[in-house]
């Protein structure tokens, strides 16, 4: 077999072969300037806001002139926000340089900044309510370096922004320990793409130097990390320039190939530490029921056996019983060895000058065993002295926590399920095909996928999933892709195609050449954006966090206040004698209720309300399609009262096709054809490349019927784009423009009745007319229409049915997108208007009082997508609508604006019912924990029954977050042989 790789249709090269799918850095447009710097030299970032960005033009003009000074290596240019960052060699060149070149090109820089920010994520051990997370964002804050710090209590992650020249992870890792928790580093900026190796033949720390001074000066390897112990290296790397394998090689390189490596895949970090998690409260709460269930026996049982109770009551010295010197020793271990960990997290709160669970449980604890010590001390040298103890309830409180917490990260352990099915999509192997010079199939090799390489010819057989993001160079199939997309229908897929890792082949043997390794995949990109979206917190969640902050000082006081409540009464006689029970008196009967105040008031359950159910509503939407970036996007989405739709793309198929030219010169369709293609060559409207592709076809057309082939069109200079109208430029000595009615009048060029009737005439059946003007003067014009999406009716039907009013906005002329707003059932249209228009139309909306979501997918979309409070894009439209959106709808499917605000909906309602679970919870558990209902019925709440029901509020709360794992989709779907729609939804 013989691949033509080096065939210029098929020769796509790096990562402009394959569109970035989802996830590029927030509010940038990244271009890599491909001049070699030496890579061990010190790079810094500088920040600048520029003005008069009116167009991605103009971003090219500043990324071009930028690429030509030598030493700036990287530029990435903000079109929305007017922001760039330019990537630098300080030894080559300076800031000063950069912002005269930029105000030169004729950019004014308004201000600028130089600065280096890294990133890292860590994983968070030791947090038990939302007072921890606060606290510990203080902590990280307040460390020199560090610019930025979000902590996720759900997640239990942190995110911390930082400046490497003043602080690093290591001393951020410190700074968490300090505070009290546990850290490990997850990943930090620079370690996108890594390989882990197993080495062989390493025996001293000689060997490992040799091996990473090679590597290190090999090219695209940034960074080496070595462990002599566990024989393994750690390779960071440019997957511009190299690969795992490469590097396996390398090293096999060193001393003539005395050492060998393998890659090695460590366990997920994440899984390990859940496990690690689980398996450590079960531990805990096994050695605690090792005490507590003797305990108990002994406490609750056995007094009542006659034999044994008499056994217990057997007194050793004065009135020290049997029964209470065996509670002392069974309830001293759990206080003290297995409750220690309520110890250490008092303290640090405490020192970080905050509070959280473990100080009420501390106290509560504390309080018991210290008065049942007392009791035992005052019986020891008292001959009369009876007194009650509470060794049980100090350590049946510990058991029942600590069995809350371990149901509860059993629990919270199943809220990433969506996620880790989406990471468990990419196949562990795939098929390399080893070719010569030549192009020829020399031998296919069995890989690990974590090996694969950009470029890479990968063969995939019917059944097997495809490894990574690439071309169809060879074969032809279909392709299963809804584990990405949501889509049932298998896609055609022939040479020239992109295809998706973790898709599925289903009939077809295709050749794929990669494209996107490692983190660059779309699979990738999509869990990266699940997880900062888990990560980052929902305006809700102030609630939880403003009632923290005084929760459990509240809790202690009125603790305080029930037990003085009880006891200055009971000291006065205000109430009877026989309200007191058994065997206690008036100080124990008091200080029970004080200790079941501290113990039955859960903070936890207030500050997993909201994360808990963010992270299954983002995962959920990810499984169904939609792309939630963050707990902002979630609830505002819920609020959309108006919803804007652009037109072309978005309420159409976006694939325009050209249905009629028409001649108003005496030019020939020869010469109308090569001025219109000349001009509309470097146009990347849809519309401008349905053109040209009929426009080409019928140039053919003329010449095959000529038997001819002299296709020769001069190159347009001084080429424009007019956003929202059209283009200009120059063909020859003749001015071209090419667009709309509003572009012909912009350059004063007359549109006679004829041409006017021939607009009229197509704009009637929601068709657009485009214009093509020479030298002032209409020479022809073409029709287009652009099929409207067969869901967009229903959809539109459905949204009105849930209260949201759709409007539709396109630059288009009135006559088409009244056509098209009639067709699918929107009653307010605007047209004929550019990309700032639709954002000042969003504007106005929004100064009614209305919360206005925008669906589009281009980048004239981009600024309405920002301008709105809810922004979502289309998957297959352009990178700047993505990154601009705030939800991204992977499948293109307009039945997915239904489903993010369906879903939002939901997951609002889940969070507010959560609250209601837990603040409703402690409202009246408090209140009979303080004994109200004890003189009217006789019931009260035993401190260990309360710690039970503490544990339960955290529990219900993750488990009623955990039922958004059963959301189904809200759908449309038309009864075609009724004639009329049906709306359905699922709760």
């Amino acid at each position: 077999m013989n691949i033509n790789v080096g065939d210029n249709k098929m020769e796509l090269n790096g990562r402009d072969d394959l569109k970035r799918p989802l996830l590029e850095p927030s509010d940038s447009v990244c271009v890599t300037i491909p001049e070699p710097i030496d890579k061990l030299e010190k790079k810094r970032t500088v920040m600048f806001k520029i003005g008069n960005i009116k167009c991605a033009s103009c971003v090219t003009s500043i990324e071009s002139v930028l690429g030509e000074i030598n030493g700036v290596e990287s530029v990435s240019v903000s079109p929305i926000h007017g922001h760039a960052a330019i990537e630098y060699v300080p030894k080559l060149v300076n800031p000063k340089i950069i912002k005269e070149t930029i105000e030169d090109a004729g950019f004014p820089v308004k201000e600028f900044s130089e600065q280096q920010i890294a990133v890292c994520r860590l994983r968070i051990k030791g947090m038990a309510c939302t007072s921890c997370s606060e606290s510990l964002e203080r902590a990280l804050k307040f460390l020199d370096g560090v610019k930025k710090a979000v902590v996720g209590l759900a997640l239990e992650e942190a995110k911390v922004h930082f400046d490497p020249n003043v602080t690093d992870s290591d001393r951020i890792i410190e700074a968490i320990e300090d505070a009290g928790f546990g850290a490990d580093l997850i990943s930090s900026g620079n370690e996108a793409n890594k390989v882990h190796l197993k080495l062989e033949g390493v025996s001293s720390v000689e060997d490992m130097n040799s091996i990473k001074s090679y590597l290190e000066s090999a090219i695209g390897v940034n960074h080496v990390e070595m462990d002599l112990e566990e024989k393994r290296a750690t390779v960071n790397y440019d997957p511009d320039f190299t690969g795992p394998r490469s590097i396996i090689e390398a090293v096999q390189e060193v001393a003539h190939g005395s050492y060998k490596a393998s890659l090695y895949i460590p366990p997920r970090q994440r899984e390990t530490e859940q496990h690690h998690e689980i398996n450590n409260y079960r531990n805990q709460f096994l050695l605690s029921c090792l005490f507590s269930v003797p305990l108990f026996i002994f406490s609750m049982v056995l007094p009542m056996l006659p034999p044994f109770g008499d056994w217990l009551e057997y007194k050793i010295y004065n009135m020290f019983t049997v029964g209470l010197l065996l509670r002392w020793v069974l309830c001293t271990p759990v206080q003290f060895i297995v409750g220690r960990r309520f110890y250490k997290g008092s303290y640090h709160a405490l020192r970080l000058k905050s509070a959280n669970m473990d100080v009420l449980v501390a106290m509560g604890t504390n309080a018991a065993y210290f008065y049942s010590v007392y009791v035992a001390i005052k019986s020891l040298s008292s001959y009369t002295f009876k007194g009650q103890d509470f060794f049980e309830t100090s350590a049946m409180l510990i058991s029942f926590i600590l069995l809350g917490k371990y149901l509860e990260v059993l629990a919270k352990g199943k809220t990433s399920d969506a996620l880790a099915k989406l990471t468990d999509l990419a196949p562990d192997s795939a098929c390399l095909l080893i070719l010569d010079d030549d192009g020829n199939v020399v031998s296919e090799v069995a890989i690990s996928t974590q090996l694969i390489q950009r470029n890479d010819i990968i063969k995939i057989i019917p059944g097997e999933k495809v490894p990574v993001d690439g071309i169809v160079i060879d074969g032809q199939s279909y392709v299963n892709e809804s584990m990405i997309t949501g889509e049932a229908q298998p896609i055609a897929k022939k040479p020239g195609d992109k295809v998706i890792g973790g898709t599925m082949n289903e009939n077809g043997c295709l050749l794929v050449k990669a494209t996107h390794v490692g983190s660059e995949t779309a699979l990738s990109q999509i869990v990266q954006l699940v997880e900062a979206a888990q990560l980052a917190r929902a305006p809700i969640q102030k609630i939880a966090d403003r009632i923290s902050r005084f929760f459990v000082p509240a809790i202690v006081l009125t603790a305080f206040i029930t037990w003085l409540g009880w006891l200055i009464p009971g000291v006065i006689g205000i109430y009877p004698k026989h309200w007191i029970p058994k065997g206690m008196d008036k100080f124990e009967l008091a200080l029970q209720f004080g200790i079941s105040v501290l113990v039955v008031a859960c903070p936890c359950a207030l500050g997993l309300a909201t994360p808990t159910a963010v992270m299954v509503a983002t995962g959920k939407g990810a499984s169904l399609g939609v792309l939630i970036k963050g707990g902002n996007a979630l609830e505002k989405a819920h609020k959309v009262k108006a919803i804007v739709f652009d037109k072309t793309g978005t309420l159409t198929v976006g694939k325009p096709e050209v249905v009629n030219v028409m001649l108003f010169s005496s030019m020939s369709m020869e010469d109308f054809c090569d001025v219109a293609i000349a001009a509309e060559a470097n146009s990347q409207h849809p519309i401008a490349k349905a053109f040209l592709e009929h426009a080409r076809k019928l140039r053919q057309k003329i010449e095959s019927n000529r038997q001819s082939n002299n296709q020769h069109v001069t190159e347009a200079k001084d080429f424009e784009v007019h956003p929202g109208t059209g283009v200009s430029g120059k063909v020859g000595d003749k001015m071209v423009l090419v667009g709309n009615k509003r572009l012909m009048q912009t350059y004063n060029v007359t549109v006679g009745p004829e041409i006017e009737g021939y607009i009229s005439e197509h704009e009637q059946q929601a068709r657009t007319c485009v214009l093509v003007s020479i030298d002032g003067k209409i020479a022809g014009a073409f029709a287009v229409t652009d099929p409207v999406k067969p869901e967009a009716k229903n959809v539109i039907l459905y949204l009105r049915s849930m209260g949201i009013s759709s409007i539709m906005v396109t630059g288009d002329n009135w006559a088409t997108a009244t056509a098209i707003a009639k067709e699918v059932g929107i009653e307010k249209v605007i047209a004929e208007t550019d990309p700032i228009g639709k954002a000042d139309r969003i504007k106005d909306l929004q100064m009614r009082g209305l919360t206005v979501a925008m669906v589009g997918d281009g980048i004239n979309d981009s600024p309405a997508l920002v301008a709105a409070d809810v922004g979502m894009a289309i998957g297959a439209g352009t990178d700047v609508a993505i990154e601009a959106a705030d939800i991204v709808l992977i499948k293109s499917n307009l039945e997915d604006v239904v489903t993010a605000i369906d879903l939002s909906r939901k997951t609002i309602s889940r969070i507010w019912l959560n609250y209601v679970w837990a603040l409703g919870y402690n409202i009246l558990g408090v209140p009979v924990a303080a004994g109200i209902l004890y003189p009217f019925t006789g019931v009260r709440l035993p401190p260990w029954l309360a710690g039970a029901c503490m544990a339960a509020s955290s529990l219900s709360v993750v488990c009623s977050s955990l039922l958004l794992q059963s959301y189904r989709k809200s759908w449309v779907f038309q009864d075609t042989k009724r004639g009329h729609s049906h709306r359905s939804k699922s709760t």
